[in-house]
This record gives structure tokens, sequence and C-alpha cells, in this order.
């Protein structure tokens, strides 16, 4: 039978996630060749085509466009995007391979980084202190044996999925809404990596991802296209990879990221903490792999596909808000994941991601309470940001001039039917005119108006404000630098406040340094509980006069979820071996005043019907 083994040999215990549409649209080319695995937004076609050219160009091979009115032309241009990084990832390996070994060459930059408890660092060390010239050599070939590079893959985020318009009269071709083209991008090019789906369950995806082929094992029991699903919880992983298991798909990965302490979209659970959720996944992440192999296989054998007698494997990795190699080590450690993500702090590694001087220089220099949980995001779903951004400014700039919202020209988030038959953007300037002149409308108190007027206009354009940084660094045209730039970094950036290179934040990762500028930094579970009863908070105000029966049943379990949160981390304080004495006494005293916090926080009666 076959092992159904999940993924070829990686290197480095973390990887980057998808940031934003730009901040890693070239990630790989960036850091890939020394073995980092990272993930590409495959949503913006526009914008990938846009780096197709910059790329093709700038590494000496031919660009033949391709138009938007073209055929199936999004899958086509992701396609082709995705195999041109593999072939310039690919030439970049060689050539490391090739170099020598010596201070200041790739290949020795390539096992330096890698952690210190890794074999693979061990035979650099070895091959370092070996006298013999002949012993030296031959580890030097071996060494160059085992270079890989990181894994090229993509993300889909599953709410972002037009429907595809009638021409003519006529059906599309092809299943051709924005997800489904995006995963035929995928399945199509060369890449032996995974489609990451974000945001949650869409039943037109899922079962289009049935009708692939390429992301069944082949015949060796092996998948060269792998299923990732992000989630916020074990509830969600368990509903969704059923649904999935049942069409022959397999999940190969569930990456568990904090509902709060992340960047981009925020998808807050219902009071369930990073901590309780990974101790249910680990307690039953074999029971989850049993009951997905039991509805797997029998559709995997009705396809016609060799099925593995033993349950196939699951890999868990978790990522949002790590900031500390003691903190890494023991999510690794103690709840068995078997990587992490590490996201927004790479956004101050200019060799690692794609963003603007000023904007990455405004990162450096935020502090804690710049960053804010937003309702910028035209999906209707919170949105992590920072203040006085680029994009902020413009919106505010758009307001003061009479002019609110934003041409809509990507139209990638339309989805308002509010006051047309066709779904528009609520970002857009046609949207909040139209909405604008309602409320004016509706002799609302002046205050009121005031605020509702306020919560529309806020809403940013973010196919072209999340993009806007990739045109800047990759494109000839000057006015491309004066666009106004969104950021989507997560909370715990804050503790990090100076651009640092590669090496550093690798470093730092490993625990070879720390690049920390904040001393009083609280433990990652602790920031995101603070998070979440503020978050509590809020969301209670915003509904407390108007709060009815199953409003309150919501924030009562949301509540009793966190006490249960507080006191499982009560327990866990004394397991977190890496950690100071007098840094779990000062913990204890943090989760004291947070639940302290949180029970001054009153639940009214709910109201009467």
């Amino acid at each position: 039978m076959k092992d159904y083994t999940m993924d070829s040999p990686q290197v480095h215990t973390f990887h980057i996630p998808v940031m934003g549409l730009a901040f890693t649209i070239d990630t790989p080319i960036r850091v890939a060749r020394f073995g980092i695995s990272s993930v590409i937004s495959i949503v913006d076609d526009i914008l990938i085509e846009h780096m197709r050219k910059h790329y093709s160009l700038a590494s000496g091979e031919p660009y033949s466009p391709i138009g938007a009115e073209e055929d199936d032309s999004r899958a086509r241009r992701i396609t082709a995007y995705l195999n041109l990084v593999h072939r310039i990832v690919q030439r970049q390996i060689k050539t490391l391979k090739s170099s020598v070994f010596e201070r200041g060459s790739e290949i020795v930059k390539y096992f330096e980084m890698l952690a210190e408890n890794s074999p693979l660092k061990a035979m650099y060390q070895k091959m370092i202190h070996t006298e013999d010239p002949s012993i030296q050599f031959g580890l030097q070939e071996e060494l160059r044996s085992r270079i890989v590079a990181g894994k090229i893959d993509v993300n889909i985020m599953t709410k972002v999925d037009r429907s595809p318009k009638v021409k003519n009269g006529s059906p599309p071709r092809h299943a051709s809404s924005d997800a489904l083209a995006s995963l035929r991008g995928f399945v199509r090019s060369d890449l032996d990596s995974s489609v990451i789906l974000s945001a949650g369950l869409n039943p037109r995806l899922f079962s289009y991802m049935g009708e692939c082929p390429e992301l069944l094992p082949n015949a060796d029991g092996r998948f060269r296209k792998k299923v990732v699903l992000k989630v916020s919880d074990y509830r969600s992983a368990l509903i969704q990879g059923k649904i999935l298991a049942k069409k022959g798909i397999w999940v190969s990965e569930f990456r568990i990221e904090s509902g709060l302490n992340c960047g981009g979209h925020a998808f807050a659970t219902d009071g369930d903490l990073l901590g309780p959720i990974l101790e249910k996944f680990k307690t039953q992440r074999q029971e989850l792999v049993g009951e997905l192999s039991d509805l797997c296989r029998p559709a995997l054998d009705q396809k016609g596909i060799p099925v593995p007698a033993e349950p196939m494997q699951i890999r868990v990795t978790v990522q949002g808000g790590i900031g500390t190699a003691n903190e890494d080590a023991f999510l690794r450690e103690y709840y068995d994941v078997d990587a992490t993500g590490w996201g927004s702090p790479f956004l101050l590694v200019p060799e690692a991601t794609n963003l603007d001087e000023e904007t990455r220089a405004k990162l450096a220099h935020a502090k804690p309470e710049d960053y804010y949980l937003s309702d910028a995001s035209p999906l209707g779903i919170p949105f992590n940001n920072i203040r006085d951004s680029s994009s902020e400014r413009n919106i505010r700039l758009r307001v003061d001039n009479n002019k609110p919202g934003s041409p809509c020209m990507k139209k990638f988030l339309i989805s308002n039917t509010e006051f047309t038959r066709e779904p528009i953007c609520t970002a857009s300037s046609q949207y909040q005119r139209l909405k604008i002149s309602q409320l004016k409308n509706e002799e609302l108190p002046a205050t009121e108006l005031t605020d509702r007027i306020e919560t529309v206009v806020r809403k940013a354009c973010l196919c072209e404000d999340l993009a806007a940084t990739a045109y800047a660094s990759a494109g000839p045209v000057e006015e491309w630098k004066k666009l106004p730039v969104a950021i989507c970094p997560g909370p715990n950036l804050a503790y990090f406040s100076r651009i640092v290179s590669l090496e550093e934040m690798v470093g730092h990762i490993y625990g070879r340094t720390n690049i920390l500028t904040f001393a009083d930094r609280s433990h990652m579970f602790v920031n995101e509980l603070r998070l979440y009863v503020e978050y509590f908070g809020n969301q209670l105000q915003k509904r407390v006069d108007s709060l009815s029966a199953r409003d309150e049943k919501y924030f009562s379990t949301f509540r009793a979820n966190l006490q249960e949160g507080i006191t499982y981390y009560r327990s866990l304080v004394s397991k977190l071996n890496k950690e100071t004495e007098r840094y779990k006494e000062i913990m204890h005293q943090e989760l004291a005043e947070m639940e302290e916090r949180l029970l001054s926080i009153t639940i009214p009666a709910p109201q009467l019907a």
C-alpha cells in the first residue's frame, strides 16, 4: 500500500504566510532559495500579470501578455506567473548549489540560517571544522545534495469569488468564478506545493475541487498539489475537512491562526482562545485523522485511486502573534505542531517582502496604540490596520473634498445590491454617494447621521491599496509611487521596531538573537486574551441598546469561553519551561487583571420583543 507521504523534506520549522495582495506576491523569488516557504495571494490576476511582465523582463525571459478579454485569462495569468516564479527559483537553487563555501556566499548563508538543532546544520558545522580536505569536500558535496527550495504555496480567500458575467447570452466555457479560476490556475501550474484556503467554506469552490484530478494522490501515493485549510478552531477544521473528504479531497494541513492576533482580516472565534484550541488539536488529532480518513477512503476508491490501509497523515501548523523563540519552541514542542507561521514581523525585512520604504518605516516606528481593528474592509469583516497609512489619509482627503469613495476599477470585492441590480463595492464612490443620500433623507439626529456616514466612508479600496506597493516597486511609471498604500499588520508587530536583515529575523526565530524592542511584552497568549476581552466589550457596547435574547446567549457563551481560557492558561504557566519564574509570575498577574476586567463587563438583560 502507498504511504501517502505529505511533504518533501523542509529545512526550516517556520513559513511566511500570505500577507495582503502584494506583500508576499514575490516572496518566493526573494527567499525560497534559502529553504524558506512562503505563500502568494492569487486573488488579483491584474497584479499577477504586472508582476509576470516585470520578472520576465528582469530575468531575460520573453513576455507575451495575456489580455483580460482572452479565454480563461484569469487562470492562464496565474499559471503563467507561478511557472515563472518556479523557473526563477530553480535557477537560483542551481546557482546557489554551485557557489563556493566561503564567507558571504549564498550557500553559506543557506546553512548559517538553519536552526542550531537541525541535523543539516550539524553536518555543516562538522564540515567547517574538518581539517582533512578530502573529508571536507565529501561533506560539501553531501550538503549540496541536501539543499531544497522553500515551498511556493498559494492562497485563495474563499469569500472573494465573483460570479462570471454572461457575454453575448452565452455562459463562459470554463467554471470561471474568481475562486474557481484561481484554483484552476494553480492546479495547472508546474508547482509541487499547496493551495491554502482561507475565510471559510465556499460550497461552489469545494465542489469544483472534487472535480480536479490534480488534487488527488498519484500512482505513487503522493500529492503534487496539496490542500491546506486555514482555520481558527477545531470545529471549523472538522466541518470543512469532512466536506472535502467526502469528495475525495484530503486536507494535508490544518493551518491554525489566531482569530484576532493576526494580520489582514480577523475572523474572531466565539471567545475560544488559541491555547485551548491547540490543546484540542493535540488531544484529538488522531481522532480527526481517522474520521476524515474513513470518509475519504471510499471517495477515493470510487474514483479508482489506490486506497491506503492506514489513515493518511495531517500536518498541523499555527500562526498569529508569535514573537519570541521561546513561544515558537513551546508551540512546536508542547502542542506537537509541525511548524509555525511568522507573518507581520517579515514586513520589516526588505529582503523578504514587497513593501514601499515609507510604509515600512512607518511600521518600524509604530507603537502598540497605532494598531487597531478597523471596519475598512468592504467585505464587512474586521480588518487589522495601522493609523495614518497613506490609504487612510487618502480616504479622509476624499471626504474633505466631498468626493467620498474610490473609483472601482478591479471589482474583486463587489457584493452589495442594496441600490443596484449588479453588485457594487461598498468602498466605491457609487455606493457611498447613494448610501449617504439615503441617510440624509432619513431625517436622523445630527450626531447619529454623522456617525453613520462615518461608517460608510471609512471603507478602503483594498483591491487597489493592498496592491499599490508592488506596482511602485516593480513599475517604471513614477505615478505608481504616489498610490495610497493600505497595510494590514497584526498587532504583534508593535513589539518589533526596526528594519532588519533576513539573517537577523531568522536568527530571532531560532533564538540566536533578540530583535524585540519592548522588554515588557506579554506572552502571545496573554496578548490574544487582551484583544479578545477588548473585542468582547466593544461588540457588546454596539448592541447594548437593542440586545436580543439571541445576543444575550451569544455574549454569555463568549464570556464563558474566555473564562475557561483564563483557567486553562493558569494551569499552563508552570509548563512554560523556557521562561523565568519572574516571567511566569507576571503572566499570572496579567491573567488575573484580564479576568477582573472581563467580569466587570455587564451583559444587560435582553430587550423584550
